[in-house]
């Protein structure tokens, strides 16, 4: 017995040296621990989890730039990089309205607002002004200029996704326009200074676990535990909604490329567990990336759709604002028709769209949707400024893996996906290198000619180019 104990205590010890999963689910439990006994000190530990996160936020616009530059290059073809834009536009707004609906017909259902009956004059408005900073959802002319670049260092300064992806846009089309006899050394330079920036990021996830600590210490010791009591239903709505999603994510991932989900998500368990520790999808983004690439996406269709889906893929935060919307008109006694209901499934097609980035973005969505209907009073959305942090992991997980799914969904579509890759990684062939935190991951080896030739014909037909593209990675 003592012999069977001292081993189980080596493998755990070495499990909590060498595996960034364990700990980070260690700092979470630790973080909620902390939050609920010493709520004060909780709330003190909070810069760990700020700090990390704008360590990986300084990252991610160069890494983005350098992707997509690298990737359209190598694609060597514009127009198949246009094609995936488009397409992946096409599958986000399917994506955001399924969920959108989806949560409409759960908010009437369940009723997670039915029987409350709060007084709207009860209400603080300026507590929702406080959340918001004042500030606004931009329109969709707006939306659509502010995405395009006044100053290439501005872009990069104020880490605009959109901006930085135009500008990658240019920067990969003028590459292609002059070709390697005129700028040599330009692709070898972007591509060595990729790999430094997923160097870099392979040092500041080794911080994670702190960050995981700080942020669900302070998450608990600021709002407690009775939030969750006093908004059960509604809580229960929403996360039961999002995996009813998923695993409609789920099927529609198997039947477009053959692949699992649960195994992405056994893959992925480091990310998504470190998402949402922090409350953020951004944290992990450049780790989602490699281990994209190195699951057979091709390097052009990471690059765009990826970080696209973080401004226009936000199914996690559709489903909250249509079951709180409901929950607000519910709570106040608003009996909301098909035609107001319809109403809010089109406001918000097109607030969701502007969200990312501004400061209480849902607030300000669940506002202007209230201002349309002209039936709930403004000041009745700080009904869930209680909830609304409880709801960051189920928004982070739903936003992340739908963006994740869309990538997958959007290479084999365009025939930028290597099937036999994709399987082999997700079935555990990458199990040993994704243990190492921080490590970045490197592409799966190209096939010996043995295993080509195990190839059914029609899948050596159907896909030529994504395995040239996997064998050139």
């Amino acid at each position: 017995m003592p012999l069977a104990t001292g081993s189980l205590a080596r493998r755990a010890g070495r499990m909590l040296r060498t595996s960034l999963f364990t700990q980070v689910l260690v700092a979470l439990l630790l973080g909620v621990l902390v939050g609920r006994l010493w709520p004060e000190f909780g709330s003190a530990v909070q810069p760990l989890g700020d700090g990390f996160v704008r360590l990986i936020k300084a990252m991610i616009a160069p890494l983005v730039f350098c992707v997509v530059v690298a990737g359209i290059t190598k694609a060597g073809d514009l127009k198949a990089f246009g094609r995936i834009g488009l397409k992946a536009l096409i599958w986000f707004e399917v994506a955001t309205t399924v969920a959108l609906v989806i949560g409409l017909l759960a908010g009437n259902v369940f009723g997670p607002g039915t029987g409350m009956h709060v007084d709207p004059a009860s209400l603080d408005q300026g507590a929702v002004d406080a959340k918001t900073g004042g500030g606004h959802l931009p329109s969709t002319a707006q939306f659509v200029l502010e995405s395009l670049p006044d100053s290439a260092v501005g872009a990069f300064a104020e880490n605009s996704l959109l901006q930085v992806l135009v500008l990658a846009c240019l920067t990969g089309a003028a590459l292609l326009h002059l070709g390697q006899t005129k700028v040599p050394q330009i692709l070898p330079f972007i591509e060595q200074a990729q790999e430094v920036v997923f160097t870099i990021v392979g040092y500041i996830m080794r911080l994670a676990p702190l960050a995981v600590f700080g942020a669900t210490a302070h998450l608990v010791g600021e709002y407690g535990l009775g939030a969750m009591t006093t908004y059960a239903k509604l809580i229960a709505v929403c996360y039961g909604v999002a995996l009813a999603f998923l695993v409609l994510l789920g099927l529609a991932l198997k039947a477009v490329t053959g692949l699992s989900l649960w195994k992405f998500v056994r893959y992925t368990r480091e990310e998504l567990l470190l998402a949402l520790g922090t409350g953020s999808s951004e944290t992990v983004m450049p780790r989602m990336m490699q281990k994209l690439r190195a699951a057979g996406c091709r390097d052009d269709a990471v690059g765009l759709v990826l970080p696209t889906g973080y401004s226009f893929n936000l199914d996690g935060a559709s489903i909250y604002l249509s079951i709180g919307t409901l929950f607000i008109a519910q709570a106040i006694g608003v009996d909301l028709s098909t035609g107001q209901q319809i109403t809010v499934v089109l406001v918000l097609m097109l607030t969701s769209k502007g969200m990312a980035g501004v400061p209480g973005s849902a607030f300000l969505a669940l506002s202007a949707t209230a201002s349309a209907l002209g039936v709930i009073p403004a000041a009745a959305v700080a009904l869930l400024l209680g909830v609304d942090r409880i709801m960051d992991s189920m928004r982070v997980a739903t936003n992340l893996l739908g963006n994740c799914v869309a990538v997958f969904a959007v290479s084999r579509w365009e025939g930028a996906l290597d099937r036999v890759t994709a399987k082999q990684v997700l079935d555990g062939a990458a199990a040993a290198a994704s243990e190492a935190p921080g490590v970045p991951q490197a592409p799966a080896a190209p096939e010996t000619p043995s295993e080509m030739s195990s190839e059914t014909p029609s899948e050596a037909s159907s896909e030529p180019s994504a395995r040239d593209a996997s064998v050139e990675k």
